[in-house]
């Protein structure tokens, strides 16, 4: 009994074999960058200025342990350091870019990277040289270990979590700024109600007393010197 066997043709095999070697090379890292017009997870809009969404991102950054840099009036940084394990270490560092999204408007956006930099412990041992007159150049295994932390790794975080609790942070605090009251125009009531008594003394008795708008911070002119001397007061009688 024979056995056909079928041979494919050149062509298929080299087709077979181009579609198997590209589906093992992995694809360029730059070629996976999309620069889509649609909005980025690493960018959110707030509606505050860009100064004041600078300055929430520090205080985000500072109240999660984070170093960070003055704040600038469009940009602020920081950096947080970990220790997973004793022969390991590693670094983030967060940068925040703020823009006004239009200048007669209160809205602003803020742009976030944050970098990951990981260290690995690296031993390496250093060996002493003896030279004898004998024997020659000895390599005796007495020496030094020096240990170093080295930079194997550094990535940008992917987008996900991370920002979207960032980003959430930052509103918390600007919200927490809005609800403040201004000290250059808050007063206290012992203040708001020093003008209204002065223009009460300074009254005729008997006269309808009008109310006084808010502008009106003092007592009319000679009041006061009628009211603070007696003899001031018969005299202008």
């Amino acid at each position: 009994m024979h056995t056909q066997f079928r041979l494919l043709p050149a062509a298929a095999v080299l087709a077979l074999a181009g579609a198997m070697s590209a589906c093992s090379t992995p694809k360029p890292l730059y070629q996976q960058e999309q620069f889509d017009s649609a909005d980025s997870p690493y960018m959110h809009k707030f509606e505050a200025t860009a100064d004041s969404t600078c300055e929430a991102a520090r205080r985000a950054l500072l109240s999660q342990g984070y170093i960070a840099s003055p704040s600038k009036s469009d940009s602020v940084d920081g950096s947080k350091n970990f220790q997973p394990s004793n022969d390991s270490h590693a670094v983030i560092e967060v940068h925040v870019v703020c823009t006004a999204d239009d200048p007669k408007s209160s809205h602003s956006t803020a742009y976030v990277n944050a970098v990951q930099d990981r260290y690995a412990l690296k031993k390496s041992n250093t060996s002493a040289s003896v030279g004898l007159s004998v024997f020659g150049s000895l390599s005796l295994p007495i020496g030094s270990s020096d240990d170093s932390m080295v930079k194997v790794a550094s990535e940008t975080i992917p987008a996900g979590v991370f920002y979207q609790r960032y980003f959430a942070l930052v509103q918390h605090y600007l919200k927490v700024d809005a609800v403040q009251p201004d000290p250059a125009v808050a007063t206290t009531p012992a203040a708001a109600a020093r003008p209204a008594a002065a223009t009460t003394m300074a009254a005729a008795p008997g006269q309808p007393q009008a109310l006084s708008p808010i502008t009106d911070a003092l007592p009319p002119i000679g009041a006061s010197a009628a009211v603070g001397n007696p003899q001031n007061a018969a005299n202008v009688k």
